[in-house]
């Protein structure tokens, strides 16, 4: 059956799961684990675009990832030799992606390596007094280790040169900041482990260097120096394209709750100095109303099963109401732009799960479906894909907030793949 704005719930009402998106690909080499991040779709999912591109005889020279995150797709493109375009709003997440994504000299890691350590051993760096005062750091971090991290991020800048070479050992940094810390181990929220034992600051580092130097020895293997890889940190949201330049885009738009995201990165963020205030990193993140509103014609703007679903949620919380009609708007917004990148005859991929908010489903897959056809694109097909391993909890506590309780609500037991051609 072919979608159309006529038949877009019998259409949803009658997808099963999709062998072809659910099924296993290729193992993930160890360059997709060297940093941990919530909600990253697994490389699969490009694996079997790419392919699904094939099969409708669309050529790609180009891959996208407007939600780059942490780079799984930047990393797929360099494997399957395609040149890739991505940004994020999360600078952690940037760099993430920038470091996946490039190839280095080995010899001149373990240079770098042997300096930072020399440098880390062998001098007394006293700490700045606003850093030792910090109010958030004290909060997650002990003394010992607000000293020791503040040792090893000056020795990593004073022995490596700005460039990718020092955002190689940042993102070393960043990926021992929450074993170095309170924060409960493994959980998908904010909240101290009073318990938890202390970790040795270097040692951790050292670990996590050996583990990105043998993920970068196994990924030369797969990389060409000739493809290139822009990713930049800004929102997609404000950026404007004048002409297409992309032939496929895969991407994955945050949840309804994306502002969350923020808050989990909130050590890299504190410690890179991106942001005085983690909560800054709020702003502009999809969804979210910290220093935004929409107002009535943007309301109006919105397909009838998104303005649906934000009157039912605004008899229950008219905040969270105005949260849920922001987040349609960006979401309608994003597919436009989208579009605008997307060479005629070129593939959009969108990975999305739908949830409840305060008990109210809210739509996601549907109501981008409905973007998507009201945006200009053709040939939209809906798969519902199997989610068999996933970072984000697919649990979520009563007031929808993540959780890793078992006992509460399951949401993302499966999400969509939405597609469609310019």
């Amino acid at each position: 059956m072919r979608i159309d704005s006529t038949n877009v719930d019998k259409y949803f009402s009658s997808i099963g799961v999709s062998k072809f998106w659910s099924e296993k690909g290729t193992p993930e080499i160890k360059m997709h684990k060297i940093h941990s991040y919530p909600a990253k779709f697994p490389s699969l999912v490009v694996e079997k675009s790419l392919e699904f591109a094939k099969q409708r005889d669309i050529e790609v020279k180009k891959i996208s990832d407007v939600f780059c995150g942490c780079g799984t797709t930047a990393l797929e493109a360099q494997i399957n030799k395609i040149d890739f375009w991505g940004c994020d709003i999360n600078p952690v997440a940037t760099l993430i992606s920038k470091v996946k994504s490039r190839v280095y000299d080995i010899e001149l890691l373990k240079s770098y390596y042997t300096g930072i350590k020399n440098y880390y051993l062998s001098n007394d760096i006293k700490i700045n007094q606003d850093l030792a005062d910090h109010e958030r750091l004290n909060y997650w971090f002990e003394s010992s280790q607000i000293k020791d991290l503040n040792k090893l991020l000056v020795s990593i800048q004073e022995v490596t040169p700005k460039g990718k070479y020092q955002e190689f050992f940042l993102c070393a940094f960043s990926n021992i900041l929450k074993k170095s810390s309170r924060w409960l181990t493994k959980s998908i929220k904010p909240q101290i482990d009073p318990d938890k034992k202390t970790f040795s600051v270097f040692k951790s580092f050292k670990r996590q260097f050996k583990k990105m130097l043998e993920a970068n020895e196994e990924a030369k293997e797969y990389f060409k120096s000739s493809i290139t890889s822009e990713i930049e940190t800004s929102n997609f949201l404000e950026l404007n394209f004048d002409k297409p330049f992309t032939d496929l885009v895969i991407t994955s738009p945050p949840y309804v709750t994306s502002y969350e995201y923020a808050d989990l990165h909130q050590l890299s963020t504190l410690w890179l100095g991106y942001v005085d205030d983690y909560r800054d990193l709020r702003e502009g993140t999809i969804g979210s109303l910290y220093h935004s509103e929409l107002d009535d014609e943007d309301l109006g703007s919105l397909p009838q099963l998104g303005q649906r679903i934000v009157s039912r949620m605004e008899k229950i919380d008219s905040r969270k109401a105005r949260m849920v009609a922001k987040y349609f708007y960006d979401i309608k917004s994003s597919v436009s732009n989208v579009y605008n990148m997307v060479n005629e005859g070129g593939l959009a991929v969108f990975v999305i799960g739908n949830t409840k908010y305060s008990n109210v489903k809210v739509d996601n897959a549907r109501f981008l479906t409905h973007c998507m056809l009201g945006g200009g694109f053709k040939n939209i097909e809906v798969f519902k894909r199997k989610i068999s391993s996933k970072i984000l909890t697919p649990y979520r506590d009563e007031k929808g907030r993540f959780s890793n309780n078992k006992t509460d609500r399951k949401v993302y037991s499966h999400e969509f793949i939405v597609t469609g051609i310019k």
